[in-house]
């Protein structure tokens, strides 16, 4: 029997078994020994509130049902509906997971060392950003330089290793993200697709070349909120959870 179990798991991948091997929005006692803690519980939207800067969660836009936040789709362009959510707390070393699961064609994103100075006027929350893409459908994974807009990709910046391995459209996701000092790390589905220093002179170039260029300190913040982005598009989310060193 443990044998067929293990095969089940090479055969529908890394992904989905590694994704489902437990209840969605519960610690182990291992996790809760190792010092993770959930930022979602399944049930309620404590410790978020909406980038718009009112203090409280948005009252449209996201909804909650049987353990899954999803932000809706059909709510216009990029932060017309409930808009971004972020953490109320803010985070500098930590490692970051969660689960995901798009729709046709969807667009969303983590974003983390957040900037919510940078995000006034209602915008979009700006930090650095785990895209979350169907690279087949949406137009933006043709958009920027040698895949640096597709899923897991440091958004703009990054292109995630060609070799990943997102989980079917419809299927739960793992991603992971990992901030030690200014060391950073993204994975994807049990396989980490890129890593790169935040100080380095070679993440400065790539910001001079990207869409961020005119944000002063952009991605240099000792420390920020973690981000929900809003584009517009069906995205659900579940089993996130954060340790800190």
């Amino acid at each position: 029997m443990k044998i067929a179990v293990w095969v089940l798991a090479a055969l529908v991948g890394v992904s989905t078994f590694c994704a489902r091997a437990q209840d969605a929005n519960v610690l182990t006692d291992a996790e809760k020994k190792d010092g993770w803690r959930l930022l979602f519980d399944g049930k309620s939207t404590e410790g978020w509130v909406t980038v718009k800067g009112t203090g409280e969660f948005p009252d449209h836009g996201w909804t909650i049902k049987d353990g899954v936040l999803t932000v809706n789709g059909g709510t216009g362009p990029e932060s017309h509906g409930g808009g971004d959510i972020i953490t109320k707390e803010k985070y500098s070393s930590f490692t970051l997971k969660f689960d995901f699961k798009i729709t046709t064609g969807a667009n969303s994103g983590v974003k983390y060392f957040v900037m919510p100075e940078l995000s006034k006027g209602g915008k979009a929350g700006i930090g650095l950003e785990y895209q979350i893409l169907d690279d087949e459908k949406h137009p933006d994974a043709k958009l920027g330089k040698d895949g640096d807009r597709t899923v897991s990709s440091l958004y703009d910046l990054i292109p995630a290793s060609k070799d990943k391995k997102p989980a079917p459209i419809g299927e739960w996701n793992h991603g992971m993200i990992v901030a030690s000092g200014k060391h950073c790390e993204h994975w994807l589905n049990g396989q980490k697709v890129l890593a790169y220093e935040r100080d380095s002179e070679d993440f400065k170039t790539l910001i001079a070349g990207s869409k961020y260029k005119t944000l002063k300190g952009f991605g240099l913040a000792a420390e920020g909120p973690i981000l929900l982005q809003d584009h517009g598009n069906n995205v659900s989310f579940e089993n996130i959870k954060i340790k800190v060193p």
